[in-house]
């Protein structure tokens, strides 16, 4: 019971410090920019892409021709000329700023989070300083595995990647401390 409520605890923490990080400091914003003509790139995505929802890369090249030295050839050739962009592509729309779906979304997604954290942290009678160390380090594990291959792969931008190891950092180790604190609590209840 007191891993489920230290996940509680940790997951409106997390919650509450994104909601502050992306409101209040912005670091939700970092590396994203505005089109210069945004009405002529909407215009361009249901011609270019089609009405298929999904994640697109241009210029791309079809994984089944890799293999064709031609292909990759003027695949070379035409990036090195090109722009490049990674397109989360919706062609039917939604209302951005609705987040009514959203915000339950990520508060679960920050609980279960926590919930896997706070499993690890009460495995054994940790202290508050070597559960913290497992909240930090599992804070830049996920940011390593997931956040700078997209970097590394998808051209993510280097303040983008960079921000986000600072949420990820400080939120997980806020939210660390209060569950790091409450396990210690139960444990120190549960010796007397």
């Amino acid at each position: 019971m007191r891993v489920l409520v230290a996940a509680l605890m940790g997951g409106i923490v997390m919650f509450i410090w994104g909601a502050v990080a992306h409101m209040a400091l912005g670091l939700g914003n970092v590396g994203m920019h505005q089109p210069v003509a945004e009405d002529t790139v909407l215009a361009s995505l249901r011609p270019g892409l089609g009405d298929q929802t999904g994640v697109y890369i241009v210029p791309s090249v079809d994984p089944a021709k890799m293999s064709d030295k031609a292909v990759m050839e003027a695949y070379s050739a035409k990036t090195k000329t090109s722009p490049y962009a990674f397109i989360v592509y919706m062609p039917q729309g939604e209302d951005l700023s609705d987040m009514s779906g959203q915000l339950p979304r990520q508060w679960a997604s920050d609980t279960l989070s926590a919930l896997a954290l706070a499993f690890v942290m009460g495995l054994a009678a940790f202290s508050f300083m070597t559960r913290l160390s497992i909240a930090l380090a599992a804070s830049v594990f996920a940011w390593l595995s997931t956040l700078v291959p997209y970097w590394n792969w998808y051209r993510f931008p280097t303040n983008f990647t960079l921000a986000a190891l600072i949420e990820q950092v400080i939120g997980w180790l806020l939210a660390g401390a209060v569950m790091a604190w409450w396990l210690g609590r139960g444990v120190q209840r549960s010796r007397l």
